[in-house]
């Protein structure tokens, strides 16, 4: 069995090992870095630096505020975003009549960045290594952690043998199969429970002509069809990732991949429900029927850690994207702990079980409240966004955001463009929804509503609960 684990590390510690150089790994380690730490990482697939991009299923990532923030911090937003897309909003395509806009937040200037997963964790391998405190491990698969031993035994993948390295504090972000969690598991008697929706989903390029895009680039684009839907993300190449989500299995109504098994049915489908997206797709159901198909499901972990090894990102909270916010919230994750870890800066023997502790509890919670939030985004993206009572609502709200920008923030502005705790926004949107459908009630148009009253309502029941967390004016 080979040694891997005998480097010295900064002020003579063992460095930290953080397993799975994914995005939220390849943060974690460059921000441990930057603390003064020595840091080990490690990943059980090819390095992105030496041109393997293949790495499997990606719907793109939309970053926000929660990803930006510490990005910008760090001085990276410049590199990750070169080739990011701004998005403004949804354009939905309905089943009949044309397309149109629902804007994000109370202005243009309110965007998320499209962007492919690679390009952005390769900008962060890349900074992470840049630190000369980041030593990188490629194709070595965690097997198991040993808590009486502290020793970490992975596999190299090249050669097939075992290899122990000391790994005395140790994080996996080894995303939502995570091999430290079965560990943590085992060793506490926790649990982990999948949250599976009998939706499915393959990955499709809608390729640029000539480097332009098919559809308008600044957005996101939907096609609700209530019982599935299609998403489109743009590229700065001029393509788009699309992602087709339909039932895996078969159930009465409802579109399955059981039932698009062959290049007709794919093409008969496609014809019938997204007949603007064909002509973009040379071969489309050719294509289509070789993609694999990846489940959907929210993975909730109990607990996060044991002793001085940590869950971070989808390894504690793997989570349905259908709110964008999976790869944001694992940022979050790396904001949050660095804040912890800096309360500890002037100590020389830092308590990392108890900050791992105090991680968990404060953290937790808000991905709980994500996790049931993303689900429901779901339904509002599949049914709802070609509803016209919600589109009715969110011209009401986008109103209401304008009108009243000190006093008013949606549910969605408050996930995607603020910081406050995820529990805080799904609390705040229970209390918009019953609002907005009072004042909207009996109305044909947003020029019917009583704006004062919802302002008053506003003041009533949502002012309150914002003012705790300073976002009102």
């Amino acid at each position: 069995m080979a040694d891997l684990g005998r480097e010295p590390a900064l002020g003579g510690d063992r460095p930290l090992v953080v397993v799975g150089a994914g995005p939220v790994g390849s943060l974690l380690a460059l921000v441990l870095a930057r603390r003064g730490h020595r840091v080990a990482l490690y990943e059980r697939q090819d390095d992105l630096r030496r041109g393997f991009r293949d790495r499997g299923r990606s719907i793109n990532i939309a970053l926000s505020e929660r990803g930006l923030h510490l990005l910008r911090e760090l001085g990276l937003t410049g590199s990750v975003l070169q080739d990011a897309m701004p998005m403004r909003g949804r354009m939905v395509h309905p089943e009949s009549g044309p397309r149109f806009p629902l804007l994000y937040g109370r202005s243009e200037a309110d965007v998320t960045f499209s962007l492919r997963r690679t390009d952005l964790n390769l900008n962060l391998l890349v900074a992470a290594e840049a630190t000369g405190r980041v030593s990188l491990h490629f194709r070595h698969a965690l097997q198991r952690y040993d808590f009486a031993s502290e020793l970490a035994v992975f596999r190299d993948e090249a050669t097939g043998d075992e290899v122990q390295v000391e790994a005395p504090i140790i994080f996996g972000a080894d995303g939502s199969a995570s091999a430290l969690r079965t560990s943590i598991l085992e060793a506490t008697g926790g649990e982990v429970r999948l949250e599976p929706l009998a939706t499915a989903y393959k990955e499709l390029i809608i390729p640029s002509a000539a480097g332009a895009h098919a559809f308008e680039p600044d957005s996101l684009h939907i096609w609700p069809r209530r019982t599935f839907l299609l998403i489109a993300m743009p590229n700065s190449d001029g393509s788009f990732t699309a992602t087709l989500c339909v039932d895996l299995e078969a159930r009465p109504g409802h579109p399955s991949f059981a039932g698009l098994s062959s290049e007709a049915a794919l093409t008969a489908f496609f014809e019938r429900h997204f007949p603007d997206v064909v002509p973009h797709v040379p071969d489309l159901a050719a294509k289509l029927i070789r993609i694999p198909t990846g489940r959907l499901a929210n993975t909730l972990v109990s607990p996060w850690c044991h002793e001085r090894a940590l869950l971070i990102g989808d390894s504690a909270h793997a989570l349905v994207p259908f709110l964008g916010q999976g790869l944001n919230a694992g940022f979050e994750d790396c904001t949050g702990l660095a804040r912890i870890l800096d309360t500890e800066a002037s100590s020389r023997h830092p308590d990392w079980r108890a900050m791992f502790e105090t991680f968990s509890v404060r953290r937790k919670p808000d991905t709980d409240a994500l996790a049931d939030m993303s689900v429901e985004n779901h339904r509002e993206m599949r049914e709802r966004v070609a509803d016209p009572r919600f589109v009715l609502e969110k011209e009401v709200e986008a109103r209401l955001s304008r009108r009243y920008p000190g006093e008013y923030v949606s549910r969605y502005q408050l996930i995607t463009f603020t910081r406050v705790p995820y529990r805080v926004a799904q609390h705040a949107g229970r209390i918009q929804e019953a609002i907005l459908g009072e004042v909207c009630a009996g109305a044909d148009g947003p020029g019917d509503v009583d704006y004062e009253r919802a302002r008053a309502l506003v003041k009533e029941r949502l002012r309150p609960m914002l003012a705790e967390y300073g976002l009102l004016q």
